[in-house]
C-alpha cells in the first residue's frame, strides 16, 4: 500500500470537501423499482391505480343536489335558505347557546395613526380566542370593522407587525403581509383574530415544535371524529368576534366585513355565506374549484367538509354571500389554488350576483404574483362598502 504525506493528504481532503460543496458527490443511481408493478404491462391494459384519477370521477359525477339554477330573485333566494341550512349541518352546526364571552383585555400599545390592544374573549366552554383590535385614531367613530383572519404560518401574529421574536416589524414581511395593519391604516379598525389550531392556540406537542408548525392536525381530524369540522369551529369564531364587537361602543356592529389569506380565506368564505351579520367579503388566495383546489392537490386537512360535493361546490358556496359585496383575489401563479379554476369559480359566482341584480357588487383582480396577499384593490373596495 502507497504510503501518502500529510500534505498529499489535505491535498486529497481539500478536493473532497470541494467536491461535496460543489454537489459533485457520486450519488447512487435512482432505482427504477417504484412498487410491486414495475416492469409488468401484460394484462393490466384495462386496469386503473391512481386514487386522485378515481376522485376525479368521482366528481365528474357528484350529484351537486343544490348547485345553483335559479333564474329569478325569488328562486335565488330560496335556494340560498335551502343551501345554508344543509352547509351548517355539513360543517358540523353550531352552539344553540351563545355562552358569555368574559372578554379581557391584556394590553394597549399605541403606534403611528392606531392603537392596537390585545384581548381574549370566550367562543365556547373550553375554547378561547386570542384577538388584536387596531384603531385607527382617526377613524370616524364608531368605526367601521375588518375581521382580519390569517392563512397558514406563525397565526394572527403574522398580521398585525410582530416578529417571529415577539418583536414589532416596519416592512409587511412574509405572504400575508400585514394585511391587517394595511386595513387600519386605511381607516377600518381590524379585529385580527387567532385560528383555532394557530400561534397560541395550538396543541402542546405542536407548539413545542416552532412557530411555524400548524396544529390542524390532530385537531382537525379530531373534529371528524365527532360529526364536526375545523372550517365550522373557525366559522363559529368568526360569528363570536361579531358578538364582541357588538359590545364596543366605538366599533360598528353594522359595518363589519371579513377578509382573510388562504386559510384565512377559507374563513372568511365560509363565515360570509353563513352570518349574514357580515356586511362585506374580501377573500383572498382562495375562491378555486374544489375539483382543482383540495380535491386534486395536497392540502391541510382543515379545508374539507365531509360530503360537500353531494351538494354544491366552492361557488355556490360563494352564491350565498350574494347580494353583499364581495371581492376575490387571485394570483397569476398561485400553484396552491390554480389561477384558471379561480377565474372559472368566480364567474360562476358573478353568474348568481347577475340574478340578484347584484353584478356591481362582486369583482376580481388577478395580480401578477404566487400564493400571497395583494390587496390593491381588494382593501379600497371593502374600505368604500363599509363606508
Amino acid at each position: 500500500m502507497t504510503k501518502l504525506s500529510r500534505r498529499e493528504l489535505a491535498r486529497l481532503a481539500a478536493g473532497l470537501t470541494a467536491i461535496r460543496a460543489a454537489g459533485l458527490e457520486a450519488q447512487p443511481a435512482p432505482s427504477a423499482y417504484v412498487g410491486p408493478l414495475t416492469g409488468v404491462d401484460k394484462g393490466l391494459e384495462d386496469r386503473r391505480f391512481d386514487p386522485v384519477a378515481y376522485t376525479l370521477d368521482l366528481y365528474a359525477a357528484a350529484p351537486r343536489r343544490l348547485r345553483f339554477e335559479a333564474r329569478t330573485r325569488s328562486e335565488a333566494e330560496d335556494w340560498q335558505k335551502q343551501l345554508r341550512s344543509k352547509l351548517t349541518e355539513l360543517v358540523g352546526g353550531f352552539p344553540i347557546e351563545r355562552r358569555p364571552l368574559r372578554p379581557i383585555t391584556l394590553e394597549t400599545r399605541m403606534f403611528p395613526g392606531y392603537s392596537r390592544e390585545k384581548l381574549v374573549f370566550d367562543s365556547r366552554p373550553g375554547v378561547s380566542v386570542l384577538a388584536y383590535l387596531l384603531l385607527p385614531e382617526k377613524a370616524r367613530r364608531p368605526a367601521a370593522v375588518a375581521i382580519c383572519v390569517p392563512g397558514h404560518g406563525r397565526g394572527v401574529d403574522d398580521i398585525v407587525g410582530i416578529d417571529d421574536r415577539g418583536g414589532e416589524r416596519t416592512d409587511k414581511a412574509g405572504y400575508q403581509h400585514d394585511f391587517a395593519i394595511q386595513a387600519a391604516e386605511a381607516g377600518m379598525a381590524a379585529m385580527a383574530i387567532e385560528p383555532m389550531a394557530f400561534g397560541c392556540r395550538r396543541d402542546a406537542i405542536n407548539a413545542r415544535k416552532g412557530l411555524s408548525q400548524k396544529g390542524c392536525d390532530p385537531a382537525a381530524g379530531g373534529a371528524l371524529l365527532v360529526g364536526q369540522t375545523m372550517v365550522g369551529w373557525r366559522v363559529w369564531d368568526v360569528m363570536r368576534t361579531l358578538d364582541y364587537i357588538e359590545t364596543r361602543s366605538e366599533l360598528d356592529s353594522s359595518r363589519v366585513g371579513c377578509m382573510g389569506i388562504s386559510g384565512g380565506g377559507t374563513a372568511t368564505l365560509f363565515s360570509a355565506a353563513l352570518e349574514p351579520r357580515i356586511s362585506a367579503a374580501f377573500v383572498s388566495g382562495y375562491l378555486n374549484t374544489f375539483r382543482d383546489s383540495i380535491g386534486s392537490l395536497a392540502h391541510c386537512i382543515d379545508n374539507y367538509v365531509p360530503g360537500i360535493l353531494n351538494w354544491a361546490e366552492m361557488h355556490d358556496i360563494a352564491g350565498l354571500i350574494a347580494p353583499r359585496p364581495l371581492f376575490v383575489e387571485s394570483g397569476e401563479r398561485d400553484n396552491i389554488f390554480p389561477i384558471h379554476a379561480s377565474i372559472e369559480s368566480y364567474n360562476k359566482v358573478r353568474e348568481i350576483y347577475g340574478v340578484f341584480g347584484a353584478a356591481d357588487r362582486i369583482e376580481q383582480e388577478v395580480f401578477p404574483g404566487e400564493h400571497s396577499f395583494w390587496g390593491k384593490r381588494g382593501i379600497p373596495f371593502l374600505t368604500r362598502h363599509l363606508g
